[in-house]
């Protein structure tokens, strides 16, 4: 595989940073997955967490060098993560469980395939256009699919960040899969919350990774996604993979897994520690983070199997 791929995530103008993202590769497969926790004092955090970093185990797991079955292998994590997170509620005794956004791409064979639960998009730009991208699962989406509000109207409705579907929470999950695409010279897609998507609408997602340069272009993009949405700035979070066909000549940044050895795995994953700086004025403490990190890997670990 050839690729060129970037991440980041930023707080915005929040308290902490709930969003949680990473990408993993082994020599034959990629991974990208990205989540938006919600809940109060830290368990939005750590149900975003555990999503990731779940899944992104599984992948560890799998994919040597590839997986079985994509699709199968997608509906099984966000399954069993979802279940991770209903554990760390029953052993915390919280009266809801916390709850997250979640979508997850997988690259291999030429193809991507990808699952979502929430209003956390990917998006496919291909040629200069938004060939693919995610339907959100919230109330807003089901208003417009009614016909009841337009896309201007949804983007400053009192209820936009309402989710009916995602990990975690009282209801499982209505997890949506896409059908495997085929994946050309030159495609992008990006995962990102709706810190970036809603501040800059999909026009202005179009025009941000429009360049040949995505190690440049998501920076700048995030930029505008801040300053669009000033004092009320959301966490903003983004993974974006261009691809390469083998017989192009790539980015200088670009990934080659062709020397990789079967059983390797370059993983970037956020840890939990970095989300939470002493400047935020959050009142979580070394000890807090400490235990939470405990908690998560106790309930992923029942699960990974």
């Amino acid at each position: 595989m050839k690729f060129t791929i970037y991440q980041e995530s930023r707080i915005g103008r929040r308290k902490t940073n709930q969003d949680r993202l990473a990408y993993c590769y082994s020599r034959d497969a990629l991974l990208m997955v990205i989540a938006d926790g919600m809940g109060g004092h830290l368990h939005g955090d750590v149900a975003a967490h555990i999503a990731v970093q779940f899944i992104t185990e599984a992948f560890q797991r799998e994919a040597r060098p590839t997986l079985h079955d994509a699709s199968l292998f997608l509906s099984r994590a966000l399954t069993n993560a979802h279940n991770a997170i209903l554990d760390y509620a029953f052993d915390k005794n919280l009266e809801e469980a916390p709850r997250t956004t979640v979508v997850a791409c997988i690259a291999q064979d030429g193809f991507a395939h990808w699952a979502h639960a929430g209003d956390s998009r990917l998006y496919v730009l291909r040629q200069g256009q938004i060939a693919v991208h995610t339907r959100d699962h919230s109330r807003v989406q089901l208003m417009m699919d009614q016909g009841l509000i337009n896309a201007e109207e949804a983007a400053h409705h009192p209820g936009r960040n309402r989710v009916y579907s995602c990990l975690g929470g009282n209801h499982p999950p209505q997890v949506e899969f896409s059908k495997r695409l085929a994946l050309r010279d030159g495609d992008v897609i990006a995962l990102c919350t709706d810190g970036v998507w809603g501040p800059v609408r999909d026009a202005g997602l179009l025009e941000g990774l429009a360049g040949e340069d995505i190690m440049t272009a998501v920076p700048k993009l995030m930029d505008r996604a801040e300053q669009i949405a000033g004092a009320t700035c959301d966490n903003l979070s983004m993974i974006a993979m261009r691809w390469h066909d083998d017989t192009t000549q790539p980015h200088a940044d670009a990934v080659s897994t062709q020397t990789m050895a079967l059983d390797n795995f370059t993983t970037q994953l956020e840890s939990f520690e970095r989300t939470h700086a002493p400047a935020t004025g959050y009142d979580i403490t070394d000890d807090d983070i400490e235990k939470a990190i405990d908690e998560i890997n106790a309930a992923i670990h029942k699960f990974s199997k």
